[in-house]
């Protein structure tokens, strides 16, 4: 069978390439062409373009991205055509996904959704887009199946969360190889990640690393995102005690204390590692102030999210300061507070369901385009 996926994030790169995996193995004669990143070009297939050259963060930088991002889709679909897939799978990545899906209904091709676009967020009115041209639904969060058949009346399948999948299938890391490599010492790791788009690092990583001097007990490590080269991040390191990382996010989660995390899929990659965090984000002024009014949500983070309480902290916007980040910070490094994260992070858990939502989607799809 020919299977075209298309993830345009890091996070759907990830997923996607476990997803290809899975295929793989109850699909001996798979061919995969897809939109994506390393991980998935690892597995095997045709890259048709890497995520890096698609991710425009905010309404504002959308727009003045327009141009690229209509070429982008005006490709996709003579791609598609070109290959002529017995599936469509898309991960996520709604913006551009919700135009191609339509296109490909109209000609005929089969439409899966792997990881259902947050609609139950903003935009809740792409559920006729959705009913319409999406042929099966996965979705990876608890809430989300009773918000498509409960509200909606349109049955999709929860499989799980594929971060669990991901993080089972690594391999455990050395921790005195890790701090030998690179030049670390014995004090405690706080992990920085601040996103995977340029935009957002710009924004984020100089206020994480300004904690750096007031927590010298520590040793701040920044996770290099996998779509960044690494000479992006030597001016960030000019003025600060930090080290960079690149590629091994995992690893680092694995062995950190703690960490600062910019909201997205992180959040919840965090979490599962036990790790306590500090939640930020800070956005440009008006797609801040355009989302504010449109995205009706308590929280931003998926842990506060699933867990339908304040379970990590969100610092968002102006609250995003070196006062209140250093002032949440100490909380997370104090025993007693850090107990009651470890609590509520095996809860989490709990919700999301074991492993498998790899393996389980791709049954469902090979079994429904048979």
């Amino acid at each position: 069978m020919k299977y075209y996926l298309i993830a345009g994030e890091a996070s759907g790169d990830l997923h996607g390439s476990n997803l290809m995996r899975s295929i793989q193995a109850k699909d001996e004669n798979a061919q995969f062409r897809f939109w994506g990143g390393d991980l998935m070009q690892a597995v095997g297939g045709t890259l048709v373009k890497h995520y890096r050259d698609l991710a425009f963060m905010g309404f504002v930088e959308v727009l003045s991205n327009l141009n690229t991002i209509l070429k982008n889709i005006n490709l996709c679909k003579k791609d598609i055509e070109s290959f002529n897939p017995d599936v469509i799978i898309y991960i996520d990545y709604p913006g551009f996904n919700f135009r191609i899906m339509k296109w490909a209904r109209l000609k005929g091709y089969r439409n899966h959704y792997y990881i259902s676009p947050q609609i139950w967020a903003w935009k809740e009115n792409r559920i006729k887009a959705i009913k319409r041209d999406v042929d099966k639904m996965y979705v990876i969060l608890p809430f989300e199946k009773d918000f498509y058949e409960q509200k909606h009346n349109y049955p999709v399948h929860f499989v799980g969360h594929p971060l669990i999948d991901a993080i089972a299938q690594r391999k455990a890391v050395d921790h005195n190889e890790f701090l030998a490599t690179y030049k670390l010492d014995d004090r405690p790791l706080i992990a920085l990640l601040p996103g995977s788009r340029k935009q957002e690092i710009k924004k984020m990583l100089k206020v994480m690393l300004r904690m750096a001097d007031k927590f010298p007990d520590y040793q701040f490590i920044i996770a290099g995102a996998p779509g960044q080269d690494e000479s992006f991040y030597s001016q960030f390191l000019k003025n600060y005690p930090a080290t960079l990382v690149m590629n091994r996010t995992y690893d680092l989660l694995s062995l950190c204390h703690a960490a600062l995390v910019t909201s997205g899929t992180a959040t919840l990659e965090t979490a599962l590692f036990k790790v306590p965090q500090v939640v930020c984000y800070k956005g440009s002024n008006i797609s801040y102030q355009i989302a504010k009014r449109i995205i009706n949500l308590n929280y931003i983070s998926l842990v506060n999210l699933i867990m339908d309480e304040e379970v990590v902290t969100e610092l968002i916007q102006s609250d995003f300061n070196e006062k209140k980040l250093s002032t949440e910070l100490s909380l997370i490094l104090d025993a007693t507070h850090r107990n009651r994260v470890f609590a509520n992070y095996y809860e989490l858990e709990h919700k999301l369901g074991g492993v498998g939502a790899s393996d389980q989607t791709a049954q469902l799809i090979y079994e429904s385009i048979q």
